[in-house]
């Protein structure tokens, strides 16, 4: 039986809502990453460095506030802040009877990945530049899994369209992702450890790992110059989490699909950033890898203070990667991989076709905001 399982489970292909298969792999990402990486302290994130009072007092105390100032946010952090107490767990003392192939193995946990209801599902091994040095609380991170099972979430395609991607439903456009996510990783790595195997979750609420280097290597995008990781069907808008184990398992390949020429004549969200967090000047080497050098403490400025929302994702918002499913976009990326002399003319025309503003017919949700404990319409509401 296990043999015959095995067999099934060797021929399946399309896995999941989105054709990865479909996409180009590559023996590395299409930034360079050198040996010189160095492990990053989750205490210099920049949201943590504005709990430190170190981007002014504004932002301080604003940060309190952050994700309950909108009604549905303050739901969302209710429910997924206790999910941190279930990253972890005991294994099972005996491996379970189950085939040790490790390609077999990857399509078992895809397809749970799918069935728990991801978007995207993929699986890199895990560099030790992708550890934590130290956590939000100043612990030394000990953490020695081989591999990485990334879990992905998109944050609602029609939600975005009746955004204007800072308003009062950005917060919780995050936390869907963050949420769903939490759920997800916790569940599978809950059945890992009941396999006989060691595995741990890492979401919004209790990281270990940094996200976007694993989302590079697990082939679900290449790098923006948003400084976040872009999938060429779901764009820059999903959440991620992370499950680290032992489980045997085949690592996908990075992907290769244009981005970095397109993103190097594109500047969209570069331009329409509110923060002006988005650099429109070229790629730069920082701590050993390659990328656009993204500025972390304007963007958590902005997020947390702004005046006009909860949270931000102008630059999600906007990206001409942010579309639906359909032969007319599926043709549009097919000439961003393809055709790059007319990146130039795609992007003109996604200005011209209107792609980024706020549709709001597909405005669902109240501008509400919580002051003093009371839920009022905020001065500047987005009707």
């Amino acid at each position: 039986m296990a043999e015959r399982q095995q067999d099934i489970l060797a021929r399946r292909g399309h896995l999941g809502p989105y054709p990865m298969e479909a996409l180009k792999r590559v023996d590395k990402p299409t930034i360079k990453i050198t040996d010189n990486v160095q492990r990053p302290d989750e205490r210099e994130h920049g949201f943590a460095r504005v709990m430190r009072g170190e981007f002014g007092p504004v932002p301080q105390k604003e940060m309190a506030r952050f994700v309950p100032k909108y009604p549905l946010g303050a739901s969302f952090a209710k429910m997924t802040m206790p999910m941190a107490s279930s990253v972890d767990g005991e294994v099972a003392p005996v491996k379970a009877p189950i085939p040790e192939d490790p390609a077999t193995l990857s399509q078992h946990i895809k397809q749970l990945g799918y069935f728990l209801r991801a978007d995207i599902v993929g699986i890199c091994e895990l560099p030790r530049y992708a550890v934590y040095s130290h956590d939000i609380q100043g612990n030394e991170v000990n953490l020695d899994h081989k591999n990485a099972i990334v879990i992905v979430v998109d944050q609602d395609y029609e939600t975005m369209l009746g955004s204007t991607g800072d308003d009062w439903i950005s917060g919780s456009q995050s936390f869907i992702g963050y949420s769903n996510t939490a759920l997800i990783s916790c569940i599978m790595a809950d059945y890992i450890r009941k396999l006989g195997y060691p595995a741990r979750a890492h979401h919004a609420a209790s990281y270990q790992v940094l996200v976007v280097p694993l989302l590079l290597l697990a082939g679900i995008g290449e790098m923006s110059r948003a400084g976040i990781v872009l999938n060429p069907f779901l764009g820059t808008r999903f959440k991620a989490a992370v499950v680290t184990t032992d489980l045997p398992l085949e690592p996908d390949k990075p992907v290769d699909f244009g981005l970095q020429e397109f993103c190097r004549l594109c500047l969209k969200c570069s331009t329409e950033c509110h923060a002006r967090a988005i650099p429109e000047s070229d790629k730069v080497m920082h701590n050993g890898y390659e990328t656009w050098h993204f500025d972390a403490e304007q963007c958590a400025k902005y997020r947390v203070s702004n005046p006009h929302g909860s949270a931000c994702g102008r630059c999600i918002k906007v990206c001409p990667f942010n579309k639906a499913e359909g032969w007319t976009h599926d043709l549009v990326r097919w000439m961003i991989k393809n055709t790059p002399f007319l990146d130039s003319f795609i992007v003109k025309m996604d200005d011209v076709w209107g792609y980024g503003k706020a549709d709001k017919r597909h405005k669902w949700w109240f501008d509400l905001e919580n002051v003093d404990g009371v839920l009022k319409v905020p001065d500047e509401s987005a009707d």
